[in-house]
């Protein structure tokens, strides 16, 4: 509705708040609170990159609910042509990024980097899908290729118990807390693309040690 009649985006505006409303909602109602740890390694003045691990659909709400300020996911295509979700996506500014096309999946990184540089902080899943096991599947590289040519820090975040109370595929909820932990900034000023594979491995050992620790 805001869309239709041309509401502008701002921060802490309605494409932000309904979707944190609607994420809190959510996990109320499934009664699967969140635990955060580590919010205070947030930068807060500037935007950043978050990349999360990604095992459940839940992650999504606890992301939205938990994390400060504007942001964005690069999300699958296929969550676009949901009817009703698609076209609220779209309105909110979400970028769609189909991972089938090599040339278009450039293109919505590109999207992202513009967004972060206007102010909006984007959260990706390096993994690319969602695991199946609940363990870390190997990481993309071009979500790095994003962090570097917006030269913005990239936040890491693990996801906890999301895999439990529903992993993919499955339609019985099992509810229970959420942990959420942040982790440091990682710094991408002065990388180049050639740095991609390096900060990818950092990410990942930044995201394992989160892993242990919430075991």
């Amino acid at each position: 509705m805001a869309a239709l009649f041309r509401v502008r985006h701002r921060t802490g505006g309605v494409y932000d708040w309904a979707s944190i409303d609607w994420s809190r909602d959510i996990l109320s109602a499934a009664g699967t609170p969140v635990l955060a740890e580590g919010l205070e390694n947030i930068p807060r003045d500037q935007p950043v990159m978050y990349a999360s691990n990604h095992s459940s659909m839940f992650d999504i709400w606890a992301l939205f609910a938990t994390l400060p300020g504007s942001v964005r996911f690069v999300a699958k295509r296929e969550l676009f042509r949901i009817p009703l979700l698609g076209r609220a996506m779209l309105a909110v500014g979400h970028v769609p990024i189909d991972r089938s096309a090599r040339k278009s999946a450039f293109q919505a990184y590109d999207e992202a980097a513009r967004r972060i540089r206007g102010g909006t902080s984007v959260l990706v899943f390096p993994e690319g899908t969602r695991s199946r096991t609940g363990e870390l599947l190997p990481f993309k590289n071009a979500p790095f290729g994003l962090a570097i040519a917006a030269q913005v820090p990239i936040v890491p975040v693990y996801l906890h118990h999301t895999f439990e109370i529903l992993p993919k595929g499955a339609w019985r909820l099992r509810p229970r807390p959420i942990r959420l932990l942040v982790g440091a900034p990682i710094a991408t000023k002065g990388l180049s693309p050639e740095d991609r594979e390096r900060l990818r491995e950092e990410v990942r050992a930044a995201m394992v040690a989160l892993q242990s620790k919430a075991r």
